[in-house]
C-alpha cells in the first residue's frame, strides 16, 4: 500500500496481484485438476450409459456405404474382452467432448487471476474459437471425408463372379472405432492451426510477413499431413489439405490484424508519453 489513493485504486499488475507462494499455486492447481477429473468421470459415466448410441453414430458412415456398395453388414470382435473395452473407449471418447467445457473453465479459473484485464479480453476469443474449430474439423471428417474414404476402400471387395472366392470386409469393431476416433481427433486438432498461429503472433514469436513468405512450404506440409492422417485415397487427402491451406491464409489475415492493433496501441502510448 502507498500514501497515494489513486495509485492504490488503479493497480498496474494483474487484477489479482497478491503474491501467492508456490505451495498455494500447487494447491490451487491440484484443486483444478481434481475438479477436471471429476467432471470427466461424471461425463464418462453418462457416456457409458449411452455408449451404444455413440457407437451407433460412429458406425453409421460405414453402414450407409455398405448398404450402397455391398458388404457383410456386420461387425465382429475376435477377443473375448474386445466388446467391453470397445464400449469403454467409446465412452471415453464421448466424455472428452462432454467434459471439455468443465476442463476449459477450470483452466481459465486457474490462469485468469494472473492476467491483466486487457490480456483476459484478448484470450477469451480463443477459448470460444478453439472448440468451434475443433467441431468444424470433426464435422468435416465425419460428413465428407469418411464417407468418400470408406466408399473407396470398400471398392476392393469382390464377388464370386470376379474371383474364385469372394473378398468381403469382416471389420473388427475395435479397429474400426479406433480408426474413426483417431481421424476425428486428428482433424479437430489440425483445425486449431489459426488459434496456434494467432497466439504465437500475439506473443510476438512470429510475424504475418514470415508466414506469407513460407506459404509454399505450408501448402506442401498441408498435403503431407493429409497423406499421413487420411486413408490412402486422393479425394480424402485433398479434403483435408484444402481447408488446412485456407486456415493458414486465415491465420495470416488474423496475424496482420493483431500487428496493426499492436502498432496502433504503441503509437497511442507514444503520443500519450510525449
Amino acid at each position: 500500500m502507498t500514501d497515494d489513493p489513486e495509485t492504490d485504486a488503479v493497480p498496474e499488475g494483474p487484477e489479482d496481484d497478491r503474491a501467492m507462494p508456490l505451495v498455494a499455486h500447487l494447491v490451487e492447481l491440484r484443486r483444478r485438476l481434481i475438479l477436471s477429473a471429476l467432471g470427466f468421470a461424471v461425463a464418462f459415466g453418462l457416456c457409458y450409459w449411452v455408449s451404444l448410441d455413440i457407437y451407433d453414430i460412429l458406425m453409421r458412415p460405414l453402414a450407409r456405404v455398405m448398404a450402397e456398395v455391398g458388404g457383410t453388414q456386420r461387425m465382429i470382435y475376435t477377443a473375448l474382452t474386445e466388446g467391453f473395452f470397445t464400449q469403454v473407449k467409446v465412452a471415453a471418447f464421448g466424455a472428452l467432448f462432454v467434459s471439455f467445457p468443465v476442463v476449459a473453465a477450470q483452466i481459465w479459473m486457474f490462469v485468469a487471476p494472473g492476467l491483466y484485464r486487457k490480456e483476459k479480453r484478448a484470450f477469451l476469443p480463443f477459448l470460444v474459437a478453439s472448440p468451434l474449430l475443433f467441431l468444424l474439423g470433426a464435422a468435416l471428417v465425419y460428413f465428407l471425408v469418411i464417407p468418400m474414404a470408406w466408399k473407396f476402400l470398400l471398392g476392393f471387395q469382390t464377388t464370386t463372379a470376379e474371383t474364385a472366392l469372394p473378398i468381403q470386409l469382416e471389420a473388427r469393431v475395435g479397429e474400426y472405432l479406433s480408426l474413426i476416433m483417431t481421424l476425428i481427433f486428428a482433424f479437430g486438432v489440425c483445425f486449431q492451426l489459426p488459434v496456434a498461429l494467432t497466439l504465437l503472433a500475439r506473443a510476438g514469436l512470429i510475424e504475418s510477413r514470415t508466414l506469407a513468405k513460407k506459404r509454399r512450404y505450408a501448402v506442401i506440409a498441408a498435403f503431407v499431413v493429409g497423406a499421413v492422417l487420411t486413408p490412402p485415397d486422393v479425394v480424402s487427402q485433398i479434403a483435408l489439405a484444402t481447408p488446412l491451406i485456407l486456415l493458414y491464409e486465415l491465420s495470416i489475415f488474423a496475424c496482420r490484424r493483431i500487428e496493426k492493433a499492436r502498432a496502433a496501441e504503441e503509437a497511442a502510448e507514444g503520443d500519450g508519453a510525449s
